[in-house]
């Protein structure tokens, strides 16, 4: 039964919305307008001495709640934790430096509190008094000074129950107030402690939330303004909130009084533990709406300083600076990190390293390929032997954060373990705003590209890949004028279709032996045609090498079993690596896109006419056959055209024998063309590569747009 020192004691029941209802909106928070302008009137904001290290005092707060919730009460509650082996968060030395002028303020709230919890006056008088004593004060100072005058008559009712055993004076005071049985009988308390319990972490997360907003407004100024939505939709729930904080601490209080002057007789009523939970409930929610709002001001300044920052690396790269700052703002502009990293000695550099050199910054995402490293790293072992080449390779992969997960983090250590040259250590320290930087103004777009920078941080290239691939580092220092200067020397010729990627051909030129070049994966082709094209050699008496270079749009797998039969039949000469057959593939794709760069057109550049007819030849089904012989001399066609012209060479040996083999089968396959034998073109990727409009390559007429979405499963 109830002792009549509750019935004393007991404060005026609340009238508070149903526990079970967990609806939260905004009007959870202010209940109705009249409320609110009650509350704000106490509000008057304007003396600048009272400023209040919220902070800290939120600090020496939690350790009061942390120490007495498990300490003795963890006894009474089922939680209490070993003391000894928590730090101490707080230093008497700055616990005085922040109280300091502000312990008689916190004195006076604690005696009006406990004066409310004796005199069982109106909660909501109370709450508004309150507020009106603490008026000049911000929202979140009023509340953390509350909280901490609550505290202190919180501690001090703990301290007692937990030190009377053992401490005389403490066993003096519970003694004449009643707490020895609190212990010995928790049983009968134990509803109310742990609903009181509840109550406190409510208010405490509320207060946090509140704190953060005040923190949210003297520190990101210069992105959300208080009059101004997000942040003055949320702020209009702030003085609602600060009211609901007060009237939970006056609450716990007036329920910590009645456990004060109670006998072990005392059994909390449902209506006592109800109007805690209550309480706890409401706040509950309004941590709940103010979390939800502060998330939505915190995506709001996220943004802003995005686009500031976005709008910075956009003026930095257009212009030079010695200092590295474009740099920094690319990779990092944290002075107390190491951002670069070889790759295969994961040796930690800074931006330092990179001061007036030319840099090549390679952007890809995970997808980048094994053929694509190892072309690369031929590339860079081939700078070190070159004293006039002088540039530093950097990886800045493309993540996305927020899918971000271990199997990603162990595929780019995977990738960065093979460049021996510098990555960034993780791909996270690139901030969101350069990954919108290189995707709007570098126009990235899965497919890797090469963004060149002279010593003085100028952007030379965009996208210097096509160089790489065509001409390697001759092309230094990968300038748009030099890529220029390079075509306009080049023509179309075997040491550019081949390249290095097979020395055996570059030794045929300067010997003068025919060499034929062809592409398919139906192996009933390729069979056909070696036959023929041996037979034909033999007949007209030359020494044709016959090198197979794959297929474009086959996969990785395919290409071997097609190199395997051809091994095993003898039926030509192949590429036993498949990054030969990948690179060949890459550089005229490249060509095409470095011709597209320059506005060249089929019209008026005959190389890319050549390389469309080709890339045209290979996205096909029927094979295509290109016979050169020396540098210059030269006869193509499809797959099918081929086979026909090869076997009607009777027809036409004589003039191979009076006027070579290679402009007799030229002719041949001219005069026996017709417009039917027509192409399709398969260009990898989207961009500012692909033209409007694509002649075919074997009639001429524009040819039909279509898009194509293929997976590899190699």
């Amino acid at each position: 039964m109830a002792s009549r020192q509750q019935q004393l004691t007991a404060p005026k029941q609340i009238q508070l919305s149903n526990p079970r209802d967990k609806r939260t909106s905004s009007s959870s928070l202010t209940d109705d307008s009249s409320l609110v302008r009650q509350i704000r009137d106490t509000h008057t904001p304007g003396r600048s001495d009272n400023s209040v290290n919220v902070n800290q005092i939120l600090q020496v707060v939690e350790e009061i709640f942390h120490r007495a919730s498990h300490g003795h009460a963890g006894v009474l509650l089922g939680t209490r934790e070993h003391l000894e082996t928590v730090e101490d968060r707080t230093t008497l030395s700055s616990a005085d430096a922040v109280f300091h002028g502000l312990s008689y303020l916190i004195q006076k709230i604690y005696c009006e509190i406990t004066c409310q919890c004796s005199g069982g006056a109106d909660t909501h008088a109370s709450a508004i008094e309150l507020l009106r004593t603490l008026s000049s004060y911000p929202w979140d100072a009023k509340v953390v000074i509350t909280l901490a005058a609550y505290s202190v008559y919180y501690g001090e009712f703990w301290l007692v129950v937990q030190l009377c055993t053992t401490d005389p004076l403490a066993k003096s005071l519970a003694t004449l107030r009643q707490l020895s049985d609190i212990v010995e009988h928790a049983d009968s308390v134990k509803p109310q402690l742990e609903a009181i319990n509840n109550l406190n972490k409510a208010i405490l997360n509320v207060t946090k939330r509140i704190v953060e907003y005040g923190d949210m407004v003297s520190m990101q100024s210069q992105y959300v303004s208080e009059d101004k939505p997000p942040l003055s939709i949320a702020l209009a729930h702030i003085p609602a909130a600060a009211y609901w904080v007060i009237r939970g601490i006056l609450a716990s209080a007036s329920h910590i009084a009645i456990l004060t002057g109670s006998r072990h007789e005392y059994v909390a009523s449902t209506t006592e533990v109800w109007e805690l939970s209550s309480l706890a409930h409401k706040l509950n929610n309004i941590h709940d709406h103010l979390t939800n709002e502060l998330e939505n001001c915190r995506q709001y300044i996220v943004a802003k300083r995005y686009d500031e920052e976005y709008e910075t690396l956009k003026r930095l790269f257009q212009s030079l600076h010695l200092d590295l700052r474009n740099l920094r703002a690319l990779i990092s502009q944290r002075d107390d990190i190491q951002p670069l990293q070889i790759g295969t000695t994961k040796s930690r550099h800074g931006l330092e390293v990179l001061r007036r050199r030319h840099v090549l910054l390679l952007i890809t995402d995970l997808s980048l390929s094994n053929e694509e490293i190892l072309i690369l790293d031929h590339i860079y072992k081939d700078k070190q032997k070159r004293p006039e080449v002088e540039y530093e390779f950097v990886w800045i992969p493309m993540v996305d954060r927020n899918v971000w997960d271990e199997a990603k983090r162990l595929r780019f250590e995977d990738l960065k373990s093979k460049m021996q040259w510098y990555t960034v250590y993780d791909p996270l320290i690139i901030e969101p705003p350069v990954v919108k930087f290189i995707r709007n103004d570098w126009q990235f777009d899965k497919k890797m590209i090469v963004v060149a920078l002279d010593p003085q941080g100028r952007v030379s290239s965009l996208n210097a890949i096509h160089m790489l691939w065509i001409w390697g580092n001759v092309a230094f220092p990968f300038t748009d004028e030099k890529e220029q200067q390079l075509w306009n020397a080049e023509s179309w010729r075997l040491e550019l279709v081949a390249d290095s990627i097979d020395p055996n051909i570059l030794e045929g030129i300067e010997k003068g032996r025919f060499v034929c070049l062809y592409g398919s994966d139906d192996l009933d082709w390729i069979r056909k045609f070696t036959d023929r094209a041996k037979n034909v050699a033999k007949l007209a008496g030359i020494s044709l090498d016959l090198v197979y270079v794959g297929r474009s749009t086959a996969t990785k797998e395919r290409i071997r079993k097609v190199n395997k039969t051809i091994e095993t039949e003898n039926l030509s000469r192949f590429w036993p690596e498949y990054m030969s057959t990948w690179f060949f593939w890459s550089r005229m794709d490249s060509m095409r896109c470095s011709k597209a760069k320059h506005h060249k057109t089929l019209d008026n550049d005959n190389i890319l006419r050549e390389v469309m007819t080709l890339l045209s030849y290979d996205g096909s089904d029927q094979g295509w056959v290109m016979v050169w012989r020396g540098s210059n001399e030269r006869a193509r066609a499809n797959g099918h055209l081929t086979l026909l012209t090869l076997d009607d060479f009777d027809a036409w040996k004589t003039a191979a024998a009076d006027s070579g083999f290679v402009p007799t089968l030229k002719n041949e396959l001219l005069r026996r063309h017709t417009p039917h034998h027509c192409t399709r073109l398969v260009i990898p990727g989207f961009g500012t590569d692909i033209p409007d409009k694509i002649a075919c390559a074997e009639c001429g007429r524009e040819m039909e747009k279509f898009f194509m979405f293929r997976c590899c499963l190699d």
